[in-house]
C-alpha cells in the first residue's frame, strides 16, 4: 500500500511538472527584429580539381535590402590555388557592394573589392614570391529572377599586368536567401 501511495505521489508530481511545462512554453513568440527582416544572406562557393591543380574559394556574403529598389552589402572572399610544380597562391580579402533594381527582372550593380594576394612560384629557373593587394571596381548587369541573378560584369580597375582576374569582363551569378 506504501508503494502505491508513493507512486501516486510520484505520479502527481511528474503530471504537474509537465503541465507547469506546457503552460509555460504557450508563451507569444519574441517579434522578429525588423533589420534582421531585411538582410538577406548568399554567397559562393567554389571547388575545381584537375591534373595536379586545385582551386577552392569560398565567399559568404549579405546585403540589406533598403526598399525595393536598392540594397547594400558586404562580403569575405579567400580561396586556395595550386598548380602542382609551378605556384600556389592564397588570396583572401573584402567587399561592398550596392545593388539597384530599376524593376524586379533587372539587377544592376557596382561592387568594391579589395583583395590580398600572396603567390609563390617555382620552375626550373628558380623560384620567387609576389604579394600585392589587388582593388577590383565591378559594374554589372543582369536578370533577376526570385533569389537568383545572372548577369555580367566589368572591372574598370583591371590591370592586365597586375591582376587575380585574367579579364575585366566576368559573368556572374549571385544567390541570396
Amino acid at each position: 500500500m506504501k508503494k502505491l501511495n508513493c507512486m501516486k505521489k510520484w505520479t502527481a508530481l511528474l503530471l504537474l511538472f509537465f503541465g507547469m511545462t506546457s503552460v509555460f512554453s504557450q508563451k507569444q513568440p519574441v517579434p522578429k527584429n525588423p533589420f534582421w527582416s531585411k538582410v538577406r544572406f548568399g554567397g559562393g562557393l567554389g571547388l575545381s580539381f584537375g591534373n595536379n591543380y586545385t582551386d577552392i574559394m569560398i565567399a559568404p556574403g549579405a546585403v540589406y535590402e533598403f526598399n525595393q529598389y536598392i540594397s547594400l552589402g558586404f562580403g569575405l572572399q579567400g580561396s586556395y590555388v595550386k598548380q602542382k610544380n609551378f605556384f600556389e597562391s592564397y588570396i583572401y580579402g573584402a567587399s561592398m557592394i550596392v545593388l539597384g533594381h530599376p524593376i524586379p527582372e533587372i539587377q544592376l550593380s557596382a561592387e568594391l573589392e579589395q583583395l590580398r594576394v600572396n603567390t609563390s612560384y617555382e620552375d626550373n629557373l628558380g623560384s620567387f614570391k609576389d604579394n600585392f593587394w589587388n582593388t577590383g571596381l565591378f559594374l554589372g548587369a543582369g536578370y533577376r529572377t526570385n533569389n537568383v541573378t545572372v548577369g555580367l560584369r566589368y572591372n574598370v580597375l583591371h590591370n592586365n599586368n597586375r591582376n587575380v582576374y585574367s579579364e575585366a569582363w566576368m559573368p556572374f551569378v549571385r544567390v541570396y536567401f
